[in-house]
């Protein structure tokens, strides 16, 4: 089923309300006791994480019935053309009672995404894209921002994830990155920080051994709001696969890929 036979702006409603409804599970959950277990050195899931990644899927298997489904905590299928959830991006802070998470769910279509949204339920906001039509946040326009380089306040994330083995290089792009561009933020929400690159509230985001539900719908959001999407090589295809990605308005984007070649 290619995207020039699907209805883009029906599976962009679809998308919305599954990410709201497991965003509901997600604030009733918030700030209660929930059981939690661990899949990995700081990589946690809980029953709020599993809860709303069942909603999601049931709301997305009724609207699109041919379309699988695959979600960070259960798994599914995996095509061509696909569904990519993460229930609840930023576990951690979930658990810690920090407010930053995110829902995210993308329509992928040979490693593209072409429709996205990003629910924030504990923040209020709604970020929603489909290709060639704009990026949203509840309902209004957003574009990357128009900063130089050397006035950038960049977002990133630590391979928590990889530190076995992608820490070492990770920490010296770090540095340099800190030293070209004005400042680092790592708010632990990848799916956040790519909506907010998009809205401009970011100049830019690099992470690297990320999951392909972590950035599949903000990486959307970012290219339709005037930003450019590439792996640390700076190829636009190899992003979704490999989890290295950068995302930035272009004259930031270019500065970041120096950075990072400069090191690794």
């Amino acid at each position: 089923m290619a995207s020039g036979r699907l209805d883009l702006e029906d599976l962009l409603d679809a998308a919305e309300h599954a990410a709201r409804a497991g965003g509901e599970i997600v604030s009733r959950a918030f700030g209660a006791t929930v059981d939690v277990r661990t899949k990995g050195p700081g990589d946690w899931v809980s029953d709020a994480d599993t809860a709303s990644e069942r909603a999601v899927r049931d709301l997305l298997t009724a609207a699109a019935p041919n379309i699988p489904v695959f979600g960070e905590e259960e798994g599914g299928e995996r095509g061509p053309l696909g569904w990519l959830v993460d229930p609840l991006d930023g576990t951690t802070n979930f658990l810690h009672r920090f407010p930053v998470v995110g829902v995210s769910v993308a329509l992928v279509e040979d490693d593209d995404p072409i429709v996205g949204v990003v629910h924030a339920p504990l923040l209020g906001d709604t970020y929603t894209a489909r290709r060639g039509s704009g990026a949203f946040r509840n309902g209004q326009p957003l574009h990357v921002s128009g900063r130089p380089p050397d006035q950038g306040v960049l977002a990133t994330g630590t391979p928590f994830r990889a530190k076995a083995t992608r820490l070492d290089e990770y920490l010296q792009v770090f540095r340099h990155a800190l030293l070209t561009f004005e400042d680092l933020r790592r708010a632990g929400a990848a799916s956040l920080d790519l909506a907010w690159t998009a809205a401009g509230s970011f100049d830019g985001y690099f992470e690297a051994a990320l999951g392909p539900w972590d950035v599949a719908a903000g990486a959307l959001l970012v290219r339709e709001a005037g930003g450019l999407v590439t792996d640390w090589r700076g190829d636009p295809r190899a992003w979704l696969r490999s989890g290295d990605i950068v995302a930035a308005p272009p004259s930031v984007h270019e500065a970041l890929l120096d950075v990072i070649a400069a090191v690794t």
